[in-house]
């Protein structure tokens, strides 16, 4: 069942960001049977994600000299600490070419250290070093100053259902992930 978004429903039409209001009236126009509760959801996920990403790294990580990357890099190994190289890529959502990377501008500042596994040289594992450890503990406050500027728009209760819903969407993908894409 296609679930739509019908541009004059009451409460939706003010709230429909223009790209969605133009992208629902070029496949209306086409004659596009498209799920466009779905097309919102990702495309203001998409959205989301890419303006609060620019806020961070304007606001916050610029002026440490971080990238979004690097500062996800150094986030998972303050969390977890010591993590193996290629779990480290999928942690930070990035593949293992421009983890290399990340680590060597990260290790060239003295913020990690990388070293061959002692049971299989033949893997890596990356660490925080004190001094990585010491630029999250000052930085990451000023970060989750940013992420609640960022969501300052939402009550506490809003903000709660928020991120309930977007685990749902996690999950639903890594679900499909493994089921090779939902595609059989």
């Amino acid at each position: 069942m296609r679930r739509s978004l019908v541009l004059d429903d009451a409460g939706d039409a003010g709230e429909l960001l223009r790209p969605e209001h133009d992208a629902a009236e070029r496949f209306a126009r086409l004659g596009l049977d498209v799920d466009m509760a779905s097309t919102s959801v990702v495309a203001n996920l998409f959205r989301a994600s890419g303006a609060a990403r620019s806020n961070l790294e304007r606001t916050v990580l610029a002026p440490e000299g971080l990238s979004f990357g690097a500062f996800t890099v150094l986030w998972v190994l303050w969390v977890w600490g010591e993590t193996e190289f290629r779990h480290l890529a999928a942690d930070a959502g990035v593949t293992k070419g421009t983890l290399t990377g990340v680590v060597t501008t990260l290790e060239r500042r003295d913020l990690v250290t990388r070293r061959r596994h002692d049971g299989d040289r033949r893997l890596m594992t990356v660490a925080s070093t004190s001094e990585g450890d010491a630029v999250m503990a000052r930085l990451f406050p000023r970060f989750n100053d940013g992420e609640r500027r960022i969501v300052s728009g939402l009550d506490e209760a809003e903000a709660r259902q928020l991120a309930h819903l977007l685990r749902k969407v996690v999950r639903a993908v890594d679900g499909l992930d493994r089921n090779n894409g939902g595609l059989r």
